[in-house]
This record gives C-alpha cells, sequence and structure tokens, in this order.
C-alpha cells in the first residue's frame, strides 16, 4: 500500500533521519517514541504536509485517500458541524451518517466552539471519515479529553477500524491501552535524527503491554 524510502539523514531534515519500511491494507499502527522526537513530523511527511521530504519517498501515496486527525480538531470556526463536512464533499445524507457513525446525531447544526473537546474531536473524525480514507492518521488523539471521553473515543477509533477491515490507521500516541486495543503493529522511534528503532507485529493487549513497558525501561 506504502513504502516510506524517507532518506532524512542525507536531506539535512531538521528531525528525521532515514526511514524504509512498508505499510499492508490492514496495519493498524500505534507510533510510539519520546516526546519531541518527530513523531508528528513522520506522520506529515505520510500525509504529504512536509515540504522537506519529497512526494517519492512516500511511494503509493498517490493512489490511497487520507485522512488525518490533528491534535487540534481545525475545524472552520463559522461553519456548523455539517457545513464542515459538506466542505469535504459529504452529501446531506451521507452527513446525517457520519454523525451517528460518531455519536453525534443530533450535533450537526452546532458551531465547533458550542461542542465539548470530546465531541468536536468526534466531529473532525467524521470529517476524516466523509473522504472515505484508506489511511487513518491520528495525531495523540485522547490528549487533553478525560479518562472517560478518552475510553469512549477510543472504543469508537476500534469498532470503526473493525467495520473497514482494510483501512491503514497510524496513530501516535504514548498510552500503552492505545496499544492495546487499537494496534496489530508497533512503531518507536528515536534517536538524533529520529528513525524507526523498532518494527513489531503484535497479537494481543499484553504482548503490546509487554513490548511498550520494555520501551520505557529502555528510554
Amino acid at each position: 500500500m506504502l513504502d516510506l524510502r524517507i532518506e532524512g539523514e542525507s536531506q539535512g531534515h531538521p528531525v528525521l533521519g532515514d526511514i524504509f519500511v512498508s505499510v499492508a491494507p490492514g496495519d493498524h499502527i500505534c507510533l510510539l517514541g519520546p516526546s519531541g522526537i518527530g513523531k508528528t513530523s513522520l506522520l506529515n511527511a505520510i500525509a504529504g504536509l512536509d515540504p522537506a521530504i519529497s512526494a517519492q519517498a512516500i511511494l503509493g501515496r498517490e493512489d490511497v485517500r487520507v485522512g488525518y486527525l490533528f491534535q487540534e480538531h481545525r475545524l472552520l470556526p463559522w461553519r456548523t458541524v455539517r457545513q464542515n463536512l459538506a466542505l469535504v464533499g459529504a452529501s446531506p445524507g451521507e452527513v446525517d451518517t457520519l454523525l451517528t457513525e460518531v455519536g453525534l446525531e443530533g450535533n450537526g447544526d452546532h458551531f465547533p466552539d458550542q461542542l465539548s473537546l470530546g465531541m468536536a474531536r468526534r466531529a473532525a473524525l467524521a470529517r476524516c471519515l466523509a473522504v472515505r480514507p484508506d489511511l487513518l492518521l491520528l495525531d495523540e488523539p485522547f490528549a487533553s479529553l478525560d479518562h472517560h471521553r478518552a475510553v469512549e473515543l477510543r472504543a469508537l477509533i476500534a469498532s470503526l477500524l473493525n467495520r473497514h477491515t482494510g483501512m491503514v490507521m497510524i496513530c501516535v500516541t504514548h498510552d500503552a491501552e492505545d496499544v492495546g486495543e487499537l494496534a496489530n503493529r508497533i512503531w518507536y522511534l528515536d534517536g538524533c535524527p529520529a528513525k524507526l528503532q523498532l518494527d513489531d507485529r503484535i497479537s494481543d493487549a499484553t504482548t503490546a503491554a509487554r513490548i511498550v513497558g520494555r520501551l520505557r525501561q529502555s528510554a
């Protein structure tokens, strides 16, 4: 699906080093690493938002639809939730379906500042889904949410991934619970410049917790 051939070191990228890795349909990847190491930079490179990384470094990206859930919801504040979804091509019927899918039915005519942070994240997720993504990029989607809201949103994303079996997810996180519930693959980014120090398959939450614990001990 995607082949990352990032040669950041030779190109003088300020954060990323050389990263060579492939991503296949159905991969649900949690990306971990120390704060400030470059995890968001890697997501931006994959999404085509880093001008320092050439398009040729992400082979296959032109053939996939990308939904990106940023740390900030980035909804247009002067548009309702319904209008924000329409701007990315969702028909009126699709808007209602998407709002139901993310648990926001009845909130389509609210403006973003009328929503709680958790609801705004759901609305931004609905906007991602409106493009029918093959690749879903999530940058710390549960940051700043209280535990209850984080649990709800995590369960919602897990349910979406179960329904859309071919969708690829790459999620930046620091939480072993996210890895255990969402991921079947784990990446660990570290170093200066940053490189993938670990790319491992995981089959269950126990394995995920063991790997994350080992990474924390070695950090």
